[in-house]
This record gives structure tokens, sequence and C-alpha cells, in this order.
């Protein structure tokens, strides 16, 4: 039996915006930690976290910032690496982590395979002079091309309620991960993009068997 395909919402900014994703039934929320319209202060999400249910992952995002400060402050589950961070710093990550590639080629697939240590490895578009979250699509073959890889994969960069069934079929991930689109403005969610998007997840995963469970 397959396993479900994993829903994470990022950009998690208040309270509000966090229980509407959870009642949406979103397994993670990802709070960012670097430059952003969403990033959020340590303080901040530790309130927010404070206030979630039990059984639900807080994944917090860095761009070539060391986290050990901010976990100090903030109970996070796991370290998502959006940066250019080593294969060793990856490694050293005190809690769980994601290693997430900016990708347009196959070429980009090379460096992947470096970061084993890593507890899944997330895909999204390369846009010059972005760091972080793109909000573009990138090339969906190219996930296809990490598959049996060995490592969990996560697939993220301009997902939408409409697309993201198209996105599951061709990928086969082991989660999706949105910001941008389900959100009313920037910054905040929009509950029933949430509703929408978490519903054509689970009904896209139920027809699809992830390579890595």
């Amino acid at each position: 039996m397959s396993a479900p395909v994993r829903v994470k919402i990022c950009g998690i900014t208040c309270i509000e915006d966090a229980l509407d994703a959870v009642d949406a039934g979103a397994d993670a929320l990802g709070f960012i930690f670097a430059p952003s319209p969403r990033r959020i202060e340590p303080i901040d999400a530790a309130e927010i976290i404070r206030e979630l249910p039990p059984f639900l992952t807080t994944v917090g995002l860095f761009v070539d910032e060391a986290p050990e400060p901010v976990l100090r402050e903030c109970p996070l589950d796991v370290i998502q690496f959006h940066g250019a961070e080593s294969p060793e710093r990856v490694a050293a990550c005190p809690v769980r982590s994601i290693k997430a590639f900016r990708v347009r080629c196959s070429e980009d697939l090379a460096q992947i395979r470096a970061y084993r240590a890593a507890s899944a490895w997330l895909l999204d578009a390369y846009v010059p002079g972005v760091a972080g979250g793109t909000g573009h699509r990138f090339p969906w073959a190219l996930a296809n091309e990490v598959q049996g890889w060995g490592g969990r994969l996560i697939v993220a960069g301009g997902l939408t309620p409409e697309n993201v069934a198209e996105c599951i079929g061709q990928t086969r991930p082991y989660g999706v991960d949105v910001s941008t689109g389900v959100e009313r403005s920037p910054g905040r969610k929009d509950p029933v993009k949430l509703r929408d998007f978490v519903q054509a997840a689970r009904s896209a995963g139920a027809l699809t068997c992830p390579a890595s469970e």
C-alpha cells in the first residue's frame, strides 16, 4: 500500500494562517528565517508553534545561515537548507533536514547525490538572483531523473490548487511544498486555496505510488 503524498504549507506568518493550514489537512508548516516578505522572527514562530496540535511537523527555512541560534529559541522539527550549504554542513545539522536544489536542466541534478545525509531532497525552480523559494515552476520531468537515487523527493515552485494534481501525477513525489500558490496577499494564506490544494494533492496522491516512502 502506498503512502499518501505529504503536504507542506510554507511561509506561515501568523497563528490564523497556521490553524487554517492545519484544518485544511497540512502535514507540515514552514517558517522562513531568510530575507523574504514572509520572514518571521524566531520568537514569533515559537509562539505559533506552541499553539499547534501534536503530530504536525514544523520546518524552518534558512539560506546560508546557521540554524542553531534559531533552534535555541524555536522548537523546529526539521531544517530546510535553501542556499549553497555544503554536504558537510547539512550532515552536521542537529535535527532532521531537507536540502533544496534550484534546477533548470539535468546538469543541475548531479550535486544532489552528495547530500544523502538529508532526510529529503527538494526541487525548486532556478531564478537568477533569487534565493529561497521562487514561486516558479521547474521542468517537472527532471524529478523523474532523481527517482531511484534513494532519497525522498519533495517538489516545490509554482504549485497551485489547479496544477498540483498534474505535478504529482508526473513526478510521484514524497511530498509537495507550496507558499505563494495558496496566498490571498504576500505573507497571508487563503483558507479556500489551502483546502483546495490539500484536497487536490490527496486525491492525486491516492492514484499514484510515491517512489520513496
